[in-house]
């Protein structure tokens, strides 16, 4: 069936596959957080995206496989409200933006700046760090080399817009540099984008609009 990325709490999750990875996307919890499974085709390691929410639910999406790593995308604690349970029902090793892991209350294995590589069985993800949502908000971006790439954004940019940055001005202006100078001005418009809630969408859908960003300043 063709993926969609359109899931809701409590229905089932929808699937993305690629040639190398496929991407399970699966929503949880009262703030409709999404969740993403990615698993290597070639050595059937997987790594889990926020584990927001429903430690019951995930753990069954992940199955009798279990995890080697879990990813933080940001402090905010509806992303990582599940993340103890499934720590310690998988032993995954933890990764989270450096200047974000002290408010996470599960500790942090791997501390994660700008540029650095995770892997999940032999497939790559670059992190990339956006500022203005939170501090320490990392983003990760899958340069798929038999197609365009796909970059999973926490709540960093999302079909309409970038993420809360809560009526600072700073902030805004931040989080707004980072989107554009590391993923808009670096991937092209044919990149399929997974946020933290909602829909996905792509770098092309969204990139006529960034005028409208600035102008309204949210």
């Amino acid at each position: 069936m063709t993926y969609s990325g359109e899931v809701r709490v409590g229905g089932p999750a929808d699937v993305h596959e690629l040639k190398d990875l496929m991407i399970t996307k699966i929503a949880v919890g009262p703030m409709d957080n999404n969740a993403y499974l990615l698993r290597c085709r070639a050595t059937d390691e997987q790594l889990l995206i926020d584990a927001a929410n429903d430690a019951h639910t995930l753990l069954g999406m992940i199955g009798d496989d279990g995890i080697a790593s879990v990813v933080t995308t940001h402090r905010h604690g509806d992303h990582w409200r599940a993340l103890a349970e499934v720590v310690a029902a998988t032993r995954a090793r933890t990764y989270a933006g450096r200047d974000d892991a002290e408010g996470i209350p599960v500790p942090t294995d791997v501390l994660v700046d700008d540029g650095d590589t995770i892997r999940v069985g032999r497939v790559e993800l670059t992190a990339r760090h956006l500022v203005g949502h939170t501090p320490g908000s990392i983003a990760l971006v899958y340069d798929d080399p038999h197609g365009h790439p796909h970059v999973f954004t926490g709540d960093c940019l999302f079909p309409g817009g970038v993420g809360n940055t809560f009526k600072d001005p700073e902030a805004f202006a931040s989080l707004i540099h980072d989107v554009e100078t590391k993923i808009f001005d670096v991937l092209p418009d044919e990149t399929w984008v997974y946020p933290g809630h909602g829909n996905d969408t792509t770098l092309g859908a969204e990139r006529p609009h960034l005028p409208q960003w600035h102008a309204r300043g949210w």
